[in-house]
């Protein structure tokens, strides 16, 4: 009879294969699930900056730096060119208005002005011949309506005896109506001649009028052009002093040529370049201080040019209170700017971590110090001293702040 056999229980030399490929794959998946893949880099925390994340006032300001300029420049431009004769002035000097800066010369301009002048005295001449040409006339026209006049008269008086006399059948009818022929032709010839006077004196009026009124013209021209050669004195245009004056005896000088300038040091003005970032808050009338021998100096914007240059763009401020002393052109101030109000925010140090991160994230400490973990931030405004965190750190947090360029964007930084 067969004899069963009996199966071995337990782990065979043939399962071992798979049971250790088996464990492989487990573990595997323990490690992708509940592993930690962070990079990590390990670094001296000799050389890198570490500051608390606090809870404090945040003031709203940017620091700038601006130079004092006058109030106001004027700029020097000549309306008439022409040849540098004199100086009369050097820069430097105080002028008031209407002083005399450059005198120049043109001889062009002279040219001009004899011209004008021969050209009035010819239109003047002109104008008295005719004046006296149309006198005449008016004269000879008047005596032949004074004879007209006195012919009427005549042929009247012959025409009313020859009335009376061919009424009393003592004239031939023929006379009498020659008689009234003839006075009423001399009716009619007085009237046309009194009427080519009327006509004749109107157009002498108008005549004489545009006559007159050419000669006025002339006369304008000549004083304007007369007035051009007063430019040739080129004088101050306000009270002030001369900072630059760009010429040299015998220069040609063109008319609105820029040859300098004068300032007005009535009062002063700070011109700041501001940086670009800053520009959508930047406004007239915003307020500003400066400190300077222990004092502080109040500020206003008085003007935001709109242009951006090189990444910055300029703004113009006006004194709203006293002026410092022994303020000069040329003087640096540093300006503290006021964007917005003062508010509790999250606060932390301004450091150079910005420059590779952009305030989109930061490295924060662990609880022991030892490692720092790479993590998600948003920063709102910014003053010289500090970021305004609105979303990512807690105040007693520690992070780091200094340069992450050589962290190469690693997750973990472990400090040595």
């Amino acid at each position: 009879m067969d004899i069963a056999i009996e199966k071995k229980k337990g782990i065979r030399k043939k399962h071992i294969p798979y049971i250790a490929g088996g464990a492989v794959v487990l573990a595997l998946l323990l490690w992708i699930l509940f592993g930690n893949h962070a990079s990590t880099l390990r670094v001296e925390s000799r050389g890198i900056t570490i500051v608390e994340v606090r809870q404090g006032e945040f003031n709203d300001y940017v620091r700038v730096d601006g130079q004092v300029q006058p109030i106001e420049v004027v700029q020097i431009s000549p309306e008439e060119g022409g040849i540098v004769r004199e100086k009369v002035v050097e820069e430097g000097a105080h002028v008031k208005k209407g002083d005399v800066i450059v005198r120049l010369s043109n001889s062009d301009l002279d040219l001009q002005i004899l011209d004008a002048e021969a050209q009035l005295a010819e239109k003047q001449n002109f104008l008295r011949n005719t004046q006296v040409t149309l006198e005449q006339d008016r004269l000879n026209n008047m005596g032949e309506l004074l004879q007209l006049d006195m012919q009427v008269g005549r042929y009247k008086r012959a025409y009313e005896q020859q009335k009376r006399l061919y009424e009393e059948d003592l004239v031939a009818k023929e006379d009498y109506i020659k008689a009234w022929e003839d006075y009423d032709l001399a009716m009619r010839q007085y009237g046309l001649v009194s009427q080519r006077l009327k006509q004749d004196s109107l157009s002498r009026t108008f005549q004489m009028a545009e006559l007159e009124s050419n000669l006025a013209s002339m006369r304008q021209n000549l004083k304007l052009v007369r007035a051009r050669k007063d430019k040739l004195e080129i004088r101050s245009q306000i009270d002030g002093e001369l900072g630059l004056l760009d010429v040299e005896l015998g220069q040609n000088v063109a008319s609105g040529q820029k040859i300098g300038q004068i300032n007005d040091l009535s009062d002063f003005k700070i011109q700041a370049s501001i940086d670009e970032h800053y520009i959508d808050r930047v406004h007239t009338g915003l307020p500003a201080t400066f400190e300077r021998q222990g004092a502080s100096f109040d500020l206003s914007v008085r003007k935001v040019y709109p242009e951006v240059r090189e990444g910055k763009f300029k703004t113009d401020f006006v004194f709203t209170g006293k002026r410092p002393e022994n303020i000069r052109s040329g003087q640096t101030y540093y300006i503290n700017l006021e964007l917005g109000q003062s508010s509790e925010s999250v606060l932390i140090p301004r450091g150079t971590f910005f420059q590779t991160t952009g305030g989109s994230w930061i490295y924060v400490l662990d609880s022991e110090g030892k490692r720092a973990y790479k993590r998600s931030i948003r920063i709102g405004r910014q003053n010289p001293q500090y970021y305004e965190v609105l979303e990512g750190l807690a105040p007693g947090e520690q992070v780091i702040v200094s340069g992450y360029e050589g962290f190469r964007d690693n997750d973990v930084l472990i400090l040595e």
